[in-house]
């Protein structure tokens, strides 16, 4: 809502209703079942977890602070993102749709793959029940699938072609015009994106060092700036339909069609580059310690 609040013209309040009262109109939050009820049973499971794994191990053991406070602060990057006012001003502006985007995807994403919340929410079932919810993925139809899917390559693979088909005219249009399509696109965001930072975070590359995760976030942030590229210099209306609106907000549809492509190559592709250069940090580090390890052997 920050970058929202800086690339919105201030002829907004005067056009489209005060930015201010939208937050206090009961009408503009989401009251969509299936964007709550996940969103809020995810909050209660990781909350009764912590409570229950700092009962017994002690007060910081178990799950650590920092990946609590990781994961509390990307869920409430999601809630905003999905159930605030954010989310009725993305189906009129297109702008804050690119917004809420990518809160979703290089916000919330990756804060809560940082948090590892899975097991922490497992505490949260009765004792009988947790050997056999932690025991899904290892099923042989899910655990071939997870298999596939959780590389660095087809995590990266599978983002891309994610973003790129959403943003296809013919497929954005129906999201503009059907709730499930408009879930079914976030659903897919939301996901893939998960996937994407945890096979670059906390996968394989861990025990490897970082230099693959340098790469695909390299690779993702030059084929997501080039989307957003193409969105802002674009002569042309790709979803007529999404910015109809736009002048109600103090914009001409084709400035709203250029902001949201900004949105996406600039704010975006800065916290692909602040990670990837994260990654070839440890990268770097680890591969000296290891240089100095086998230099102290010999």
């Amino acid at each position: 809502m920050f970058t929202a609040a800086l690339i919105l013209p201030t002829g907004a309040s005067a056009h489209g209703g005060d930015l201010g009262e939208l937050w206090l109109s009961g009408p503009a939050w989401t009251s969509d079942l299936r964007v709550i009820v996940p969103l809020y049973c995810s909050a209660i499971l990781f909350l009764v977890g912590t409570a229950r794994l700092w009962r017994r191990a002690g007060h910081g053991r178990g799950v650590r602070r920092w990946q609590v406070v990781c994961f509390w602060s990307g869920w409430t990057v999601l809630a905003l993102a999905l159930l605030s006012p954010l989310h009725w001003l993305g189906e009129r502006l297109f702008t804050a749709h690119m917004v809420e985007h990518e809160l979703l995807m290089v916000i919330a994403a990756p804060l809560l793959v940082l948090a590892r919340p899975g097991s922490t929410m497992l505490w949260a079932l009765p004792a009988p029940w947790r050997p056999y919810a932690g025991g899904v993925i290892r099923l042989p139809v899910l655990g071939t699938g997870w298999r596939l899917v959780r590389t660095p390559f087809a995590a990266t693979l599978l983002h891309g072609v994610a973003l790129w088909a959403w943003h296809m005219p013919g497929l954005y249009d129906l999201v503009l015009v059907s709730a499930l399509a408009h879930w079914l696109q976030h659903l897919s965001f939301l996901l893939s994106a998960l996937l994407f930072w945890w096979a670059l975070l906390l996968g394989h590359v861990r025990s490897r060092g970082y230099g693959a995760s340098f790469l695909y976030l390299f690779l993702t942030s030059l084929h997501t700036g080039l989307l957003g590229v193409l969105l802002t210099v674009s002569p042309r209306l790709w979803y007529p339909r999404q910015v109809a609106a736009a002048a109600e907000w103090g914009l001409s549809p084709l400035e709203d069609q250029q902001l949201a492509g900004l949105v996406m190559w600039v704010p975006a592709g800065l916290v692909y580059a602040v990670a990837a250069l994260t990654l070839a940090g440890l990268w770097i580090r680890r591969s000296g310690l290891e240089a100095a390890r086998q230099a102290h052997a010999a």
